[in-house]
């Protein structure tokens, strides 16, 4: 399932995503474990969300960008 529609939107389960990171950069077994969703649709997932700018990546943990924390403020 997509993470992130044609037109450039997250979509359901790319907001669950989103919404895991709200408080804190976590790591694609914590978002995992948070959003309910298996590992391998998190790890697609992420990679969607950060081409199209809404998460980032450092050392391994995810964090929202500054559109991604626009999204779910």
């Amino acid at each position: 399932m997509p993470c992130v529609s044609p037109d450039g939107k997250p979509t359901s389960s790319g907001m669950a995503l989103l919404e895991s990171l709200k408080d804190a950069a976590l790591s694609p077994n914590e978002i995992s474990a948070k959003a309910g969703q298996p590992l391998f649709r998190v790890r697609s997932g992420l990679r969607e969300l950060k081409d199209a700018g809404f998460v980032e990546e450092e050392d391994g943990k995810f964090k929202l960008s500054k559109s991604g924390r626009l999204l779910v403020e």
